[in-house]
């Protein structure tokens, strides 16, 4: 990906959020900026990136949108008349706060959760429906109508482009969150492509996590996510080598890891926990702060993190919990414990990583004919071409050692 497609990935959320605010029609909005976005890929590569990219987005997908709004005009006067005196009346909002609006705006309880979390992806975390039906292990045709009928009930239920009360805030509060948790997820480790990481969508989610703490600073849940993905990232510079090829944990230069990231999410952690109620998403980052903390791989507090795994299961029903958690207790009680926890874990079926953990287990125990078949399975299912590589370069260096 060239920096102009880096920056346009990273402006648009913003850019949208800025001509939504304007003039009120979330569908006719994204498409807008969607032009602008195109004439951006074709122009600027011939006369240079502007000055002001964002200014230069907004004016072109405000322009498009004018231009549409003058040409409805003349059908239906009386109605557009009606919607300019309403957006008019409507509340300014600082610029700065617009993605964190729209995110808001995207999680309306007029949405299923499964609907806003795709709308959100789609407007906030600027992935694309393939990258978003691959998450939701749908086809893509499927996901295609489920964001389109999104923004047909965002557009008809006539929220206001502002954030919401406190109360209502709250109540859309836990969608909120599983979104960022999914974009940063998309970005740490991207489910397409030829690159393992997407630092666009990393970083925005932590921005707009950023956000969401300084507007909820007493939450633990927001600062537990907050910490959770400082925690995590602070390992980029480490988690692929000179060619973008995948290195697990276990061989990470951790002379690379990011100290001052690491020891951010830790003091916040640290503080969240003493808070009281916990949540799902501190637990998962006091799990990555033992993991960062380790001075070697060897140094890991295994029984630690099984313990945090064991609370974690207790209050969620997600099978990539149980996943980690299968991982955690092959590292403290032998891969045999683990592979028949692996064997009751059931929402994953068809997923490459119960196969890669598997295959990793099956290597432990020294099985290396059962460990070649799940990585050769694994790789067959994944549609990130770095993990394909790794898992089939771990099939292959087995197969050497049998031979």
């Amino acid at each position: 990906m060239t920096a102009s497609e880096d920056l346009l990935r990273a402006l648009a959320p913003q850019v949208l959020g800025a001509v939504v605010r304007r003039f009120g029609d979330f569908a006719a909005a994204e498409d807008a900026v969607q032009e602008a976005l195109f004439a951006a890929t074709v122009r600027w590569p011939e006369l240079g990136v502007p000055d002001n990219p964002r200014a230069w987005l907004i004016h072109v997908a405000a322009r498009r949108l004018t231009d549409q709004l003058r040409a409805d005009l003349a059908r239906r006067r009386r109605e557009a008349i009606v919607v300019a005196e309403q957006l008019d009346e409507a509340p300014a909002v600082p610029e700065h706060d617009d993605t964190l609006v729209l995110l808001f705006m995207c999680c309306h309880p007029a949405l299923t959760p499964s609907s806003a979390i795709a709308l959100t992806l789609r407007a906030v975390g600027g992935l694309t429906t393939a990258e978003i039906a691959n998450a939701f292990l749908v086809p893509e045709a499927t996901m295609a109508q489920r964001i389109s009928r999104a923004k047909e009930r965002i557009r008809s239920s006539g929220v206001a482009f502002r954030l919401p009360e406190p109360d209502e805030r709250r109540a859309r509060l836990s969608a909120v969150l599983h979104v960022l948790y999914l974009i940063f997820s998309e970005g740490y480790v991207a489910s397409v492509g030829e690159d393992l990481q997407r630092r666009d969508l990393a970083n925005e989610a932590i921005r707009l996590t950023r956000a969401l703490h300084h507007v909820l600073p007493q939450d633990g849940e927001v600062a537990g996510l907050l910490a959770l993905m400082l925690l995590t990232d602070a390992r980029r510079a480490a988690r692929t080598g000179p060619h973008g090829e995948l290195i697990p944990l276990a061989e990470q230069n951790r002379a690379l890891w990011d100290r001052r990231a690491i020891g951010e999410g830790v003091a916040l952690i640290t503080e969240t926990l003493s808070m009281g109620s916990i949540g799902s998403y501190q637990l998962q980052a006091a799990i990555a702060a033992v993991h960062d903390e380790a001075s070697r791989a060897e140094d890991t507090d295994w029984q630690e993190i099984l313990a945090l795994y064991g609370v974690l299961r207790r209050m969620s029903d997600n099978p990539m919990v149980e996943l980690n958690h299968a991982i955690a207790a092959a590292m403290v009680h032998g891969p045999g414990v683990g592979l028949d926890l692996l064997n009751a874990i059931e929402g994953l079926a068809g997923h490459h990583r119960l196969d890669a953990v598997r295959a990793h287990l099956f290597e432990m125990a020294g099985e290396r004919e059962s460990a070649i078949e799940h990585y050769l399975s694994a790789a067959s299912k994944t549609s990130s071409i770095p993990e394909r590589i790794y898992l089939t370069t771990k099939a292959a260096e087995l197969r050497d050692r049998i031979a």
